[in-house]
């Protein structure tokens, strides 16, 4: 069972980054409850979590999907048969399958191995990753749901907390004669701020893009509203070939409506472009803005530092993902990265799973700027 917890934990993780709160006091009784089945199985593995981690219905979608992302395996299948009858094989390679006597439930090890794999590839850089990674970390990828936090707005809405509702409670002393009433209460309500990535998909970028744009359409998935630009030497639209459920058709849609892929880099411009065109409309006001890019500018560094200082002022928070602020002995040094600090909320990595996880989780608090 030991050595299975770290294993645990980093699903834990994911699972978090895919939207479903699983904090410490149901990992811990996750793990307690594993404790007192057969770990060894699947099912257990899969059932003990299901009943411990999620906690509402909406919460089990999410749940099976990371699973089944995080394990390399599909989830274990609803029956009304006990959960001991229920067997479903790990996927894994060939040479890494234990042997076992016919009638055997999967090996503790080969859930462990696959999920161990998951946790190494978590920590890889992403332009390190040889194909058969990739497509494994794309799956994972798929698992994540990270969308913008919410914004409380001006309407009220019928609550048995909150601020006293004068008016209804007045009335309702009225329709007893002037008879006191039960107190009425009122809150304010709340709606999900709108989220908007930038992607930088020039040359310097060009090992990083797939990940970010694949977390991109992981986002539009969880919330219709997300816009998502690309940004090289001219500015592209492409939320619209996003929307898709499936990633990969998605992001071939998406490659087709690039014409600049792997070109040059001029952030100051594009920057220019998405605020004179679709700031002021409303994209930009209000909303999370997350720009991915390492700061390579080829073009005017002021005009990069005035456009961001107009995006700053547009926006409720400004995240800049740069592939390198992960790195060890990572520092500013490019002029475009420095230009645009002064204007940044929050800088964070973004050239792992791990680091993109983190950002979904950041994504998705109730005030990202806390």
């Amino acid at each position: 069972m030991s050595s299975a917890l770290p294993a645990l934990v980093g699903f834990a993780r994911t699972l978090r980054a895919a939207g479903v709160p699983a904090g410490p006091a149901r990992v811990h009784a996750w793990v307690e409850a594993l404790g007192h089945l057969d770990a060894d199985r699947t099912a257990d593995v899969y059932w003990s979590g299901r009943l411990t981690l999620c906690a509402s219905p909406e919460e089990l979608a999410a749940f099976d999907s990371a699973f089944g992302a995080f394990f390399g395996d599909a989830p274990v299948r609803r029956v009304r048969r006990p959960v001991a009858t229920v067997t479903l094989p790990v996927a894994v390679p060939a040479d890494d399958v234990p042997t076992g006597e016919p009638g055997d439930g999967p090996d503790v090890s080969a859930v462990t191995a696959t999920a161990s794999r998951a946790e190494v590839l978590r920590h890889r850089d992403l332009a390190e990753l040889s194909a058969a990674e990739r497509a494994e970390i794309s799956r994972l990828l798929a698992a994540l749901r990270p969308s913008g936090p919410a914004r409380r707005t001006r309407r009220r809405r019928r609550d048995h907390h909150g601020e006293l509702d004068v008016g209804r409670t007045v009335r309702a002393m009225l329709r007893r004669g002037g008879e006191p009433a039960r107190l009425h209460h009122r809150s304010r309500t709340s709606t999900p701020r709108r989220l908007v990535l930038l992607v930088d998909v020039s040359g310097s970028m060009a090992a990083y893009a797939d990940g970010l744009l694949r977390f991109a359409h992981a986002a539009c998935r969880r919330r219709r509203s997300t816009e998502v630009f690309t940004m090289g030497t001219r500015l592209t639209r492409i939320s619209r070939e996003l929307h898709g459920l499936d990633a990969d058709a998605a992001l071939i849609a998406a490659s087709a409506a690039v014409p600049d892929w792997s070109g040059g880099t001029r952030l100051g411009e594009q920057l220019k472009a998405f605020l004179d065109r679709w700031g002021r409309r409303g994209i930009a006001r209000g909303a999370v803005v997350v720009v991915a890019s390492d700061g390579w500018e080829r073009g005017d560094v002021s005009q990069l530092a005035e456009q961001m200082r107009r995006l700053r002022r547009l926006a409720h928070q400004v995240v800049w993902v740069s592939p390198h602020a992960g790195k060890d002995g990572f520092a500013p040094e490019t002029a475009g990265l420095r230009a645009v600090l002064p204007s940044v909320d929050v800088l964070v990595a973004g050239h792992t799973l791990d680091t993109l996880e983190d950002l979904a989780d950041l994504l998705c608090r109730e005030d990202a700027r806390a």
